[in-house]
C-alpha cells in the first residue's frame, strides 16, 4: 500500500497449486462479461447490510462476514466482485506470517485491466486492523480496486494510514494460517511474485514461477 508501508499497490500492495492441493485455471472458459465491462451503475449499487463471502481455498474453507456499516464502499464493492466470480482461481500472492495475506488480482488479465482504472473512493475507518478483519489495499488516497487483505494480526498501525476494515473472518483463520508464505514480500522489495507481471501474465505466471501459491477455487455468497 504506498504511504510506504507494507501494502502499497505497485508494491507492498506490491498483498497451480503443487502436490495435491487443487489448481485452479481460470485461463480457460471466458470470464463473466460483467468482469470485462463493468457497468457503472451496477458496480455502484449498493450491497445488502450484512452478507457472508465463503473462500473454498485451496487450504479449506473460509467465512468473511461483511458488515456495510463499516465501510459502504468497500462492502459494495466486494459483493459486485464476489457475485461474478472475480476472486475464482486467484492466489494468495502476498502472505506475510504475523502481518497479512493479500489477494484480489484475478488471474485473468484481460479482467484485472479493466479494473485497474475503476478506483473507488475511500471509506473513514470506523473498525481497527484487528486479526481477522479484511481490507482493500491501497497506493494511496481513493486508489482502491480489487485487491485485498486480511490482517494476521492486530495491525493498528494501519488505522491511522486510512485502511478500512469491511469485515472480518468468523471461521477459518486456522486455513489463513495455514496459506503458502515461503515467497514472502513481493518484487521488487523480496523474491515474491510481482504484481505488474500477474497483471500482464495473469494465473500463467503465478503456475509457471510460484506453483505452491494458494489459490481461492470457489467464491459464494450468502445472506
Amino acid at each position: 500500500m504506498t504511504r510506504t508501508l507494507p501494502l502499497l499497490a505497485a508494491t507492498v500492495l506490491a498483498l497451480a497449486c503443487a502436490g495435491d492441493k487443487p489448481s485452479p485455471v481460470r485461463d480457460g472458459p471466458p470470464p463473466d462479461p460483467a468482469l470485462v465491462t463493468p457497468n457503472a451503475t451496477t458496480l455502484a449499487a449498493a450491497s445488502p447490510d450484512s452478507f457472508a463471502v465463503i473462500l473454498t481455498t485451496s487450504q479449506g474453507e473460509v467465512e468473511i462476514r461483511v458488515r456495510r456499516a463499516w465501510a459502504p464502499l468497500g462492502a459494495d464493492r466486494l459483493h459486485y466482485l464476489a457475485s461474478r466470480h472475480f476472486f475464482d482461481g486467484a492466489r494468495f500472492f502476498r502472505v506475510l506470517p504475523g502481518f497479512i495475506a493479500q489477494f484480489g488480482l484475478s488471474g485473468v488479465p484481460e479482467v484485472d485491466a479493466a479494473f485497474e482504472e475503476l478506483r473507488f473512493a475511500d471509506d473513514p475507518v470506523r473498525t481497527a486492523n484487528r486479526r481477522g478483519t479484511v481490507v482493500f489495499a491501497t497506493a494511496g488516497p481513493n486508489s482502491r480496486t480489487t485487491q485485498l487483505f486480511v490482517n494476521l494480526a492486530d495491525n493498528a498501525q494501519l488505522d491511522g494510514m486510512g485502511f478500512a476494515p469491511f469485515g472480518e473472518v468468523v471461521r477459518g483463520m486456522d486455513v489463513m494460517e495455514r496459506l503458502y508464505a515461503g515467497y514472502g514480500e513481493g518484487a521488487p522489495d523480496g523474491r515474491g511474485p510481482d504484481q505488474g507481471m500477474i497483471m500482464r501474465e495473469g494465473n500463467r505466471y503465478l503456475r509457471s514461477n510460484f506453483p505452491q501459491l494458494d489459490s481461492i477455487v470457489l467464491v459464494a455468497l450468502r445472506p
